[in-house]
């Protein structure tokens, strides 16, 4: 397909120099500023041409690496029939981020939030032997996840557009062959689009399985933590990340107790009155000198199949709710204030692991306090010269969030904190669908057997932002080459009469070199023009004036770093040939 040429006069490009007040992030600022993207409803976006053409480059990308994997492209219907949602037990687990609705015979149906049910319907259906194994699909589709609260623009939108592809497999050998494969082709898609990025461990969530990674793509506005080693190649999500502490710390808690009872022992738990004590602060406050957040147990309360647990961290610590759900086996929350008060009869402030009227659950680190102080489970009171096996006991299991200066669960150097925004996420989901929905092949032994299935998705609206919060300045955007809606602005500010047979000459010529150009043919300030080029962050730029074109030169102007270069006309297109060439290299 030959390369576009639009002229900016006649197009829908618009440009804004101030956004919305509700844009808070650069990229959500940046993509209406730019005219990509215009609001239609809370967490709905429409794209505009510029945008439109942004998702396109992404999707081509997407498309050649999955394509070279072997991955087969399909498209699954928008709208779900509820039995499926039903047979995985997901059409209540959703809760109300699902969209519910009834057609008009009463049926149960839903926007699609994800479609694993539907593609293991079409494996169940379609693949019956070992040898049609093994197969990937993949769709680019729109999704809809009803966001309590939408933000940032494209970054978190209750309807998007996903790339989401499935593996079956026929047994778990196999399924990370595919999982492997597709992690090589997701390095690819990543490098290519210009992010730098991090491949973490992960939570497999709601989609269930065991194996997971997300590709993290490192932004100062990220919504989610990450952790990564200085020295080795560990990273993870911090709602998974583990530390080199936890081990050294259960260590420590063993030898707790017998510490505190040899030559110069810990004085014997002794309990001391705290009237007024709310929290963690106003406890330590009241307790003294001496006593610090680091050297003492925070005791939170969760409920759990209608009893209480404790979970035991130092007092400078925070809980890692996800590990919690992994221990308990199912998400929890936080018990509130007057439930605490129901459950164990003392205000939250006062609240601690000697004599809980539950399950206790400890970290680590805060088993590992050979002389520490917590709530006396009374309210206004506290204990003091508190010892884990001596004083109370628990089930100890890493239950905290890792921090920046923990020694990685590897090879022991320090990990560092980033923030990051999810740009893609890999499974093995196993059995866990096809078992629920009865999805056999059969094996060379006639044997029947569910399929072992992978799930992959990339949020490809998701990305245009995540390019943008990497890849911006004061300015306004700064694409990478190979995502760019143009690969050169044309920008005619002579008033010479030959000016427009140049530009057109210049334009051809480009398209010729399979290049893609922008005309900004506008009647405006050449100021105006400058800033809008900026804006739209086009990869190559190129004046033409009056006594450039007096010289038979122009100005071209890369966008990343600003450098103009004088260029003979004659000489201008396979120069700026060049210049995208090196850029797109850049990214390989």
């Amino acid at each position: 397909m030959r390369p576009t040429l639009t002229r900016l006069s006649k197009s829908l490009l618009p440009s804004l120099r101030e956004a919305p007040k509700d844009a808070q992030l650069p990229s959500h600022a940046l993509s209406i500023r730019a005219g990509l993207i215009r609001q239609v409803g809370a967490g709905l976006y429409e794209l505009l041409p510029m945008g439109r053409k942004v998702l396109r480059h992404i999707e081509t990308i997407v498309r050649e690496e999955l394509d070279a994997e072997g991955a087969q492209e399909i498209l699954m219907p928008g709208v779900l029939p509820a039995e499926y949602l039903r047979e995985s037990g997901r059409w209540e687990s959703f809760g109300d981020v699902l969209c519910r609705f009834k057609d008009r015979k009463g049926a149960d149906l839903a926007l699609s939030p994800t479609h694993e049910e539907i593609v293991t319907d079409i494996a169940r259906r379609e693949l019956r032997s070992y040898r049609q194994l093994p197969v990937m699909l993949y769709q680019v589709q729109t999704k809809f996840r009803d966001e309590p609260r939408p933000r940032g623009g494209l970054l978190r939108g209750r309807e998007f557009i996903m790339k989401d592809a499935y593996s079956f497999d026929v047994d778990e050998a196999a399924a990370l062959q595919s999982y492997e494969r597709m992690r090589k082709a997701y390095t690819r898609i990543f490098t290519r689009l210009g992010l730098d990025f991090r491949v973490v461990d992960a939570d497999s969530g709601a989609m269930g399985g065991s194996r997971s990674a997300e590709f993290q793509i490192l932004a100062r506005s990220g919504e989610d933590k990450l952790v990564t080693c200085s020295a080795c190649a560990y990273a993870a999500n911090a709602e998974v990340a583990t530390s080199g502490t936890a081990e050294a710390s259960a260590a420590a808690s063993a030898t707790a107790a017998t510490a505190a009872t040899g030559p110069g022992s810990i004085p014997a738990m002794t309990r001391v009155a705290t009237p007024g004590v709310t929290d963690m602060q106003s406890a330590i406050a009241a307790l003294g000198e001496g006593h610090t957040l680091d050297n003492a147990l925070k005791t939170l309360v969760v409920e759990h199949q209608g009893k209480p647990v404790a979970l035991v961290l130092r007092g400078d610590h925070e809980l890692n709710l996800v590990k919690l759900s992994t221990v308990l086996g199912a998400p929890v929350a936080l018990a509130s204030r007057e439930r605490v008060q129901a459950l164990v009869g003392a205000n939250p402030g006062s609240i601690g692991p000697v004599n809980f009227p539950g399950r206790v659950i400890v970290d680590p680190q805060a088993a590992a306090l050979a002389h520490t102080s917590c709530g006396a489970n009374e309210t206004d009171a506290h204990l003091v010269h508190v010892v884990y096996g001596r004083d109370y006991e628990g089930e100890i299991t890493d239950i905290r969030m890792v921090e920046a200066g923990d020694p990685c669960p590897r090879c022991g150097a320090s990990l560092s904190e980033h923030r990051g925004i999810e740009g893609g996420h890999i499974f093995v989901l196993g059995t866990h669908y096809s078992k629920k929905m009865s999805a056999h092949f059969t094996d060379e032994n006639g044997e029947e057997l569910p399929f072992v299935m992978g799930c992959y998705g990339i949020g490809m609206t998701r990305l245009i932002a995540a390019i943008i919060e990497q890849h911006h300045d004061a300015a306004g955007i700064r694409w990478p080459a190979s995502v760019a809606p143009f690969d050169v602005v044309l920008v005619p500010i002579s008033k010479r009469a030959e000016s427009e047979e140049v530009v057109t000459a210049l334009s051809e010529s480009l398209r010729e070199q399979g290049l893609s150009v922008l005309i900004d043919d506008r009647n405006e300030r050449p100021g105006v023009k400058f800033k809008d080029a900026e804006l739209f962050g086009i990869p190559l730029r190129v004046t033409l004036g009056d006594r450039g074109l007096e010289a038979g030169q122009a100005e071209v102007t890369e966008r990343r770093s600003g450098e103009t270069t004088a260029v003979a006309l004659g000489d201008a297109a396979a120069h700026l040939k060049r210049m995208h060439l090196g850029l797109m290299q850049g990214l390989e």
